[in-house]
């Protein structure tokens, strides 16, 4: 298809729109309510708190002063103005006031309806802007250009059934010879990516002529977000020209999914390619020597960043202190939290952060007294304490099973009274059940009273790891009796409560009824975890077929669980199979070798042992050398 440079957009009305996908219903997909872009607006100027401030300084300018001139000196009424007027209002975070001007504007323009629809979506009022963008298709006077498509796709990936109506208007643009560019390619491409339709998102990438490493980098985070580690690697291998934003998207990619030491193995390329360490890639990095132990380098990069501006970042110390707090360094943790405070005076107001890591710091270490006396500090202090610094440290306590700190906490909390919310709820929950007091959890999710679906799965989790399955079943179907309909992580936790117990049938029916009933599609985790019941329950031919037949031999996590299970059962024959698999994602990898090496020697076949091991050098199995940083 040849698309035009230029071309008048004549666009079409709402139900023209909608034939493109009959499917669906635009209306149905934002709201069967009145239309919300007339309601609830004085609450979005909640949304000033997340916000990057303007090159201008636009809090210290008074808009309805600016606003009140204009119409004095009679230049209100005039398009340019109106949409400077317009422009300052949603940068300064007043959208009420926004949607105020626009319907008071007599002539709109492109750029009039642009800003409003690109303002509520910065501030992720995505409904509001769709429903903005069907007023802009009914009124058909105006025709949008790339900027608003732009928006709009953006927010299509945000809603529930975007990916539908994203196809709809992708559809409409192909349809009408729409000019795209290379922004507005990359925005089509990152709506199929964050709705996870990956084979939309290949064959489109495949088919762009100026691909830019934006367009790359949305291709390597979707490849990343459902766990394929091994096209990840390749397209980033393709990659023509690799930005610092695709370093920090594998190397962060590969961390999060438990590949430590290829992330590692990355940085230390990335050394040596040149590109300037960002404060993104010192936060990744220190989080990856977190996650591996490894001190020595992480001070080589905390030695590096100190001669760097960006160590002023927060961030950047939040993670470097989160790293010296995981390798048992406390004293130095400690020390550079206090050089934040000097630097950033008002932290203690605006950051919370630093505060509970340094708790969560004290209670990993195992030094609950000095994680007490730090927190009673900060409430003595009067210092912010907010649900999300609570909720790390109750995560934290869970962990550690330190009950003492986490039923103060719990005791804080009830004393505020204004400060409980749902995440708050959950972690309490979370908290007792870890620490060994299921009946203390069951007491506070009677309490809550609550018909949200995150408190109901932390309960179910939380029988989960008591290996309660019964119970954690019959509080799901409970669940699903009150018309609360699972999601994604309530899946996961009943199909671990199931394989922790042996519940073979209900697991498979429940894996089931997610994807046949709620639509939900399978992801790594869901995978993983019935690989694990059938595992556990002795059925290693059946894992081994589950896999083949949901095409997820791609998959490394669920071949190492399968081979854990082999492990358990003593089987060498399936364990061969299974490390073969693995040996050709992962050919530099220890683990599998480790693994079917024990296997064999839990079977007395040491001979077999011993091979694997001399096969282990000649391949070359071996931790990564060491790396200089300095």
């Amino acid at each position: 298809m040849i698309w035009k440079k230029y071309v008048d957009f004549t666009f079409l009305s709402t139900d023209s729109l909608l034939k493109c996908s009959p499917a669906v219903s635009v209306l149905s997909v934002l709201s069967n309510t009145a239309n919300p872009v007339l309601i609830k607006l004085h609450h979005l100027q909640y949304y000033s708190h997340y916000s990057s401030s303007p090159s201008v300084p636009l809090s210290q300018i008074n808009v309805e002063v600016i606003h009140a001139t204009k119409i004095k000196d009679g230049s209100a009424q005039n398009s340019s103005s109106s949409n400077y007027l317009l422009n300052l209002y949603t940068k300064s975070y007043h959208l009420a006031s926004a949607q105020k001007l626009f319907d008071e504007i007599p002539q709109r323009d492109v750029r009039t309806w642009t800003i409003l629809i690109s303002g509520f979506t910065q501030y992720g009022c995505y409904r509001n802007a769709l429903w903005l963008f069907i007023k802009m298709q009914k009124e058909g006077n105006v025709s949008p250009n790339e900027f608003t498509l732009s928006s709009v796709l953006k927010c299509c990936s945000s809603v529930s059934h975007g990916l539908r109506l994203g196809k709809s208007i992708h559809g409409w643009m192909l349809t009408a010879a729409v000019y795209l560019d290379v922004a507005l390619e990359n925005a089509v491409l990152d709506l199929y990516v964050k709705c996870e339709a990956l084979d939309y998102a290949k064959r489109f990438f495949e088919l762009l002529g100026d691909k830019n490493a934006v367009s790359w980098n949305i291709m390597l985070a979707g490849y990343l977000s459902i766990g394929d580690m091994e096209k990840s690697v390749k397209l980033f291998k393709k990659m023509p020209e690799k930005d610092v934003s695709s370093w920090n998207t594998i190397i962060d990619g590969l961390m999060r999914r438990g590949f430590e030491k290829d992330a590692l193995e990355l940085l230390c390329q990335m050394t040596s390619c040149r590109p300037s360490f960002n404060e993104v890639t010192f936060s990744i990095s220190f989080a990856l020597m977190s996650s591996l132990r490894n001190l020595e380098l992480g001070r080589q990069l905390h030695g590096k960043v100190r001669r760097l501006s960006i160590y002023e970042d927060t961030l950047v110390r939040a993670s470097l202190i989160d790293m010296y707090c995981k390798c048992g360094q406390m004293e130095k943790a400690s020390r550079i939290f206090q050089e934040l405070r000097q630097v950033v005076a008002e932290v203690q107001h605006s950051h919370s952060v630093p505060w509970s890591t340094i708790v969560s710091g004290y209670i990993h270490n195992g030094m609950l007294k000095d994680a007490l006396e730090f927190f009673s500090s900060m409430v003595r202090d009067q210092l912010e304490v907010d649900v999300f610094t609570l909720s790390s440290i109750l995560s934290a306590c869970a962990n550690s099973e330190f009950l003492e700190l986490g039923q103060q906490i719990h005791c804080y909390v009830q004393k505020l009274g204004h400060i409980w919310d749902i995440f708050f709820i959950s972690a309490i929950i979370d908290m007792y059940a870890k620490c060994g007091k299921l009946n203390s959890a069951w007491l506070s999710f009677e309490q809550t009273q609550t018909q949200n679906i995150v408190v109901w799965t932390t309960m179910i989790n939380s029988y989960a790891i008591h290996g309660k399955g019964a119970e954690a079943v019959q509080l799901f179907e409970l669940m699903l009796n009150q018309r609360i309909a699972p999601n994604e992580v309530s899946f996961v936790s009943v199909l671990t409560a199931c394989s922790h117990a042996g519940l073979v049938k209900d697991g498979c029916k429940y894996f089931r009824l997610m994807n046949q009933v709620y639509g939900i599609k399978p992801g790594v985790e869901h995978f993983t975890c019935m690989v694990d019941l059938f595992g556990r329950a002795g059925c290693l031919e059946e894992a081994y077929d589950f896999i083949h037949e949901n095409r997820i031999s791609n998959m490394t996590q669920v071949w190492k669980v399968l081979l854990s299970s082999c492990l358990v059962h003593k089987n060498v024959k399936m364990a061969r199979r299974v490390t073969e698999k693995l040996l050709e994602l992962q050919p530099r990898e220890d683990s599998p070798y480790i693994l079917l090496s024990n296997t064999c020697s839990d079977n007395d076949n040491w001979d077999e042992a011993s091979k694997i091991r001399v096969l282990m050098k000649e391949m070359k199995v071996m931790k990564l050398p060491g790396q200089s940083w300095t």
